[in-house]
């Protein structure tokens, strides 16, 4: 039996009337966004699919995370008014051309991340760890970072 015979007969045999959801997966995953079913995978050894209805607690995670952003973009501006130079060497291009495209082009990134982190919440990465710990690793950086600033603009207030 040839490959083209046995394409054939499969096609004769599927019966749906819609076509199958799983060859477009950014519509399902747009369309799940609005409309979440799945709470677990079907099959013990699909544990790596996404699935379209996540915890409560990523939604917290995130939202931690885009504030303490916004939090280091302004701190950041005003260490940058003081006297401090941005090390980060992507980010003081655009400091550069003037703080609203720092700003949108900073929370444009961290949303970008965060979004794809919760999106993979439950993939495994590296075969052991949860993506959804990287999003509690990030959360931690934000902090320290956060922290630091809070300390280096003390520190710079005094010397002014």
């Amino acid at each position: 039996m040839s490959a083209e015979s046995d394409a054939t007969s499969a096609a004769a045999t599927d019966r749906r009337e819609t076509p199958d959801r799983r060859r477009r997966p950014l519509h399902a995953l747009l369309v799940g966004s609005f409309n979440p079913r799945r709470r677990e995978h079907r099959r013990p050894t699909t544990g790596h699919a996404i699935l379209d209805l996540h915890e409560a607690r990523w939604l917290g995670v995130a939202m931690l995370i885009m504030l303490l952003s916004v939090g280091d973009a302004m701190l950041t501006l005003e260490l940058m008014h003081l006297g401090a130079i941005e090390m980060n060497p992507v980010m003081a291009v655009f400091l550069d051309g003037g703080s609203p495209a720092f700003a949108y082009l900073k929370v444009a990134l961290t949303g970008g991340g965060v979004t794809v982190l919760t999106v993979l919440a439950r993939v495994h990465a590296f075969g052991r760890l949860r993506v959804g710990v990287m999003l509690y690793v990030v959360l931690g950086l934000y902090v320290s970072l956060i922290a630091y600033e809070y300390w280096l603009l003390q520190v710079l207030r005094r010397e002014s």
